[in-house]
C-alpha cells in the first residue's frame, strides 16, 4: 500500500502537470504532458443535445416562483460541452471555451446551497441562466443538468448538483488555473465528478476585481488572507 501510494503522488508531481509558473499564471499548459493526460482532443462523441431542461434545485428553501432577475445575453451561460485538454482529460465548458469548477464548500444534502458569494463569486463567476432558459449541451447528460437559486435570486447551473463557475485566472480558453485553488476547488467532469488526472500543489485564488465601492469579503467561502495588496485569497 505504501508502494502504491508513493507511486500516485510521484505521479502527481510531474512536471508536466504543474508547469513552472502555476501559481503565477504566467505559464499555458501546453508543454509535456503527464503519463496519465490525454492531448487536447474535440469533446465527446455524444451527439450534440438541443437542450437541457433544468431541475428546480433550490437552496435553503428559497420559493424558485419569486421573481428571479434578467440576466443580458452575456451575462448568461448558454452552453455545456465535453472536451478533453492537455494533461487534465475530461472537462466541461461553457460557450467560450472556459473550463468549468465546482466548489467543495458548496451543499448537494439534504438542498443544493452555492456557497461562493461576495468577493468569492467576483473570483469564480456562477454559470446563470434565465428562468425558462436551457443551454446547449454537447457531450453532457441533460438529466444531470439544474439549477439552484442563489442569494440574489439569479439562477445558477448546476451538474449532478453541484453548482459551476468559472474562474478568473483562466486568462483563454482551455485553461485550467483553479484546479486545486485552496484544496476546495476542482475541474468538473461531464458526469459532475471531480477531475483529478492532474493535481497540482494548493495555490492561492487570484484576487477579484477592484470594486469602487470596496471589497465585500462576506460570504466568500473563505476568509481573506493577510497580504494587504488584495492578492492572497483563501476561497
Amino acid at each position: 500500500m505504501i508502494v502504491v501510494s508513493a507511486a500516485i503522488a510521484a505521479a502527481f508531481a510531474l512536471p508536466g502537470c504543474a508547469p513552472a509558473g502555476y501559481n503565477s499564471g504566467g505559464s499555458d499548459y501546453g508543454a509535456q504532458p503527464a503519463a496519465n493526460a490525454v492531448d487536447a482532443t474535440p469533446g465527446a462523441t455524444a451527439e450534440p443535445t438541443a437542450g437541457a431542461t433544468p431541475g428546480a434545485e433550490t437552496g435553503d428553501g428559497a420559493d424558485e416562483a419569486s421573481d428571479t432577475p434578467e440576466l443580458s445575453e452575456d451575462e448568461v451561460t448558454t452552453e455545456l460541452k465535453a472536451a478533453k485538454v492537455k494533461r487534465m482529460g475530461e472537462t466541461v465548458q461553457n460557450e467560450d471555451g472556459f473550463v468549468l469548477y465546482r466548489f467543495d464548500k458548496d451543499k448537494v444534502k439534504p438542498d443544493v446551497v452555492s456557497n461562493c458569494n461576495g468577493d468569492c463569486e467576483k473570483t469564480w463567476p456562477p454559470a446563470l441562466i434565465n428562468k425558462g432558459e436551457e443551454p446547449k449541451l454537447e457531450g453532457v447528460d441533460a438529466d444531470l443538468v439544474g439549477t439552484v437559486e442563489r442569494k440574489d435570486g439569479t439562477l445558477q447551473l448546476t451538474l449532478d448538483k453541484w453548482p459551476l463557475y468559472t474562474y478568473i485566472g483562466d486568462k483563454k480558453p482551455g485553461q485550467w488555473k483553479g484546479q486545486n485553488v485552496a484544496s476546495a476547488w476542482f475541474v468538473v467532469t461531464p458526469e459532475g465528478k471531480k477531475n483529478l488526472t492532474c493535481l497540482p500543489p494548493p495555490s492561492k485564488a487570484v484576487a477579484p476585481p477592484a470594486d469602487d465601492k470596496g471589497s465585500d469579503s462576506q460570504d466568500s467561502g473563505g476568509d481573506a488572507g493577510s497580504d494587504s495588496s488584495g492578492s492572497d485569497y483563501s476561497y
